[in-house]
């Protein structure tokens, strides 16, 4: 009996997987690389009150990195400071507002002088209440997109000169409903417009030696997401919904609307980490990605259903989710 094919699925697939293991191995010497001078660098963050932006703050300042920490409340920065070295300063600012976006590019630049400014971190964001899209007002809207969008495109454009003079970075934190979008109409727009924004940027100033990071962290606990807080105004939006739109969901359908909310608020992960430490290594790296996904769920569940086709990828999203009162 010929016994040549014997172990042929095997042998065939061994080079697949030598050829795998090999980019990886390659990509991680590639991305471990580290920027040289980092006490020399300046990084300017924004949101620094809380969350994701108050732990880069503080984990940057400890890597040596000059930090510049944009807080909204002047207790958020003094509060800062106090966890952190005498090299971080702290300025406050509203990105909702063009005159505080202007001193802030200024206080910046008297700071950085011709060295210019190493990485820029667009942080601030905020959340609407978390219903749906018909259930928010028109300032809900605007509120979102003013904060999460505009301001980051304002802030970028003021700030730019000094990173393109430095060659330096530029680092947007997106969302995963900025990949996908399955829940909250406005902040998954806003979010949309990041990722757009970014890509732009990154095609327009590769030439000026200047690189751009999107980070999308999936599901995390912040001020963002804390529950109590988040299930507040979620009542609150409910109670505030015209009559008519109210009768066409029905009481039902909030209340189960209601529990998925808190479940999924309770599931957040509370490993910051894995957001800041992608946003530090892409300030750090020599070779630093153009997107960082953080978070397990955004990894392997969110990330994967992006590529689906969207006739599936809408039954799974929405295949658990309740029937409003007047469904046809």
């Amino acid at each position: 009996m010929d016994d040549t094919g014997e172990g042929g699925p095997l042998t065939m697939w061994l080079p697949v997987v030598a050829l795998v293991g090999l980019y990886y191995l390659l990509r991680w010497y590639w991305e471990r690389q580290v920027v040289s001078h980092l006490q020399d660098k300046y990084v300017f963050i924004t949101g620094c009150d809380s969350g994701f932006g108050n732990l880069l703050a503080r984990q940057l300042d400890l890597r040596g990195l000059r930090v510049l920490a944009a807080c909204l409340t002047e207790e958020g920065a003094q509060q800062l400071r106090g966890q952190t070295s005498d090299r971080l300063e702290t300025v406050i600012l509203d990105v909702t507002k063009t005159e505080s976006i202007s001193a802030a590019a200024q206080w910046v630049k008297e700071r950085v002088g011709d060295r210019g400014l190493w990485g820029l971190v667009n942080n601030a964001g905020i959340f609407h209440p978390h219903c749906y899209s018909e259930w928010l007002k028109m300032e809900d809207y605007m509120d979102v997109l003013k904060v999460n969008l505009i301001g980051l495109i304002e802030l970028t454009l003021s700030m730019l000169p000094l990173v393109r003079r430095a060659r330096g970075r530029i680092v947007n934190v997106s969302s995963i409903l900025g990949r996908i979008a399955f829940f909250g109409g406005v902040y998954c727009s806003s979010k949309y417009g990041v990722e757009a924004f970014s890509d732009i940027l990154r095609r327009e100033l590769q030439h000026f030696g200047v690189k751009i990071s999107i980070v999308e962290p999936g599901y995390f606990r912040t001020g963002m997401t804390e529950p109590q807080q988040c299930l507040e105004k979620l009542k609150q939006a409910w109670e505030e919904v015209p009559v008519h739109i109210k009768e066409a969901y029905g009481q039902k359908f909030f209340d189960t609307h209601y529990d998925g909310v808190k479940q999924g608020l309770l599931k957040c992960s509370t490993n910051l980490n894995l957001v800041t430490d992608c946003m530090e290594h892409a300030l750090t790296s020599v070779h630093p990605r153009t997107r960082y996904s953080a978070g397990w769920d955004s990894l392997f569940f969110f990330i994967p259903l992006s590529y689906l086709p969207t006739s599936l990828s809408d039954y799974i999203l929405t295949r658990s989710w309740p029937k409003p009162a007047q469904a046809v």
